[in-house]
């Protein structure tokens, strides 16, 4: 699984790269490239660069993400949760050639609820990742690393456990008020504050446990 999730990685980059080629003549000169917190656009720019840095940057981030297992330090190394380590790298490209896709549709025909189709797709990744947690073992690239769980094997397990939890429902949550017929700062504000709170959570949580194991002499 390990090699096909790594294919499809680089085929989602290629696609990206591809597709912005095809479309590329019928884009106007100038194209929006940023949205205030309404949800209107308020900044443009040249499609030269618009249409072609995030797909390059894509292929950049991949060539990183094949990098990092041979750079991890031992007894911290990816190899026991590889394909899961894929698996999320192929979610965080398509994530990124979904959001440029959302940036030339607008730019071709716009008049659609951008922000709200950006937001649902981070809350997807969010909630995906979320299930994934539980397999990712002690590293210093992927998880909740702070230096409570990067110090217990036990720590990072229950950490990770209690984060798989919160992540999910953070997701939940927000594809939930996604569909409510909410002004768009009030959107945003809602489901930037469900994923703080999934992720601010377990790291707070990786401090308290750590110290009470301790206190109890079990690490």
């Amino acid at each position: 699984m390990t090699r096909l999730y790594f294919a499809l990685t680089l085929a989602a980059a290629a696609v990206t790269l591809a597709a912005s080629a095809a479309i590329y003549p019928w884009l106007a000169n100038q194209i929006p490239t940023h949205w205030n917190i309404h949800g209107q656009i308020d900044g443009y720019g040249s499609k030269q660069w618009a249409a072609f840095l995030l797909p390059c940057f894509m292929f950049g981030l991949v060539g990183l993400f094949a990098a990092l297992p041979s750079l991890s330090p031992k007894q911290f190394e990816l190899d026991s949760f590889r394909a899961t380590y894929w698996f999320i790298c192929l979610a965080v490209i398509v994530l990124m050639g979904y959001i440029h896709a959302l940036t030339l549709w607008s730019a071709l025909v716009g008049g659609f609820d951008i922000t709200r189709a950006l937001l649902a797709g981070v809350l997807v990744l969010f909630g995906l990742m979320g299930s994934l947690l539980t397999r990712v073992k002690r590293n210093f690239w992927v998880g909740v690393r702070t230096p409570w769980t990067i110090a217990s094997d036990r720590v990072w397990t229950d950490t990770h456990r209690l984060a798989a939890q919160l992540f999910v429902a953070a997701a939940i949550a927000g594809l939930i008020v996604l569909m409510l017929p909410l002004p768009v700062p009030a959107l945003i504000i809602a489901v930037l504050g469900f994923i703080f709170a999934a992720a601010i959570g377990p790291a707070i949580y990786s401090l308290i446990h750590y110290k009470q194991l301790q206190s109890r002499g079990e690490i």
